[in-house]
């Protein structure tokens, strides 16, 4: 059933070697602050509750308010807030 989801949509599957973890370190490392910092649990919510909880973690405190250590521990908000205008 996957695999003819996958054809249907032309899209191709990508999956490492047994022991190659670290072409999805990146993602793991997302899901795991997601599921940690929301106590997640999609029985606690139900689908389409955690599809929304899920969306607004992400776009309004993950993008926007979380700080990031590549903008000196700031929010990608007050980053830019900071930055100079351009003439």
């Amino acid at each position: 059933m996957y695999k003819q989801a996958l054809d249907r949509s032309q899209a191709v599957q990508s999956m490492s070697e047994k022991g190659e973890c670290w072409d999805n370190a990146v993602q793991e490392s997302f899901f795991a602050t997601l599921k940690t910092e929301m106590g997640l649990s999609e029985a606690q919510w139900g689908r389409a509750q955690t599809r929304t909880e899920v969306f607004e973690w992400i776009e309004v405190f993950y993008n926007r308010r979380r700080r990031h250590s590549s903008l000196g521990y700031r929010s990608p908000t007050a980053f830019e807030e900071q930055a100079p205008i351009p003439n």
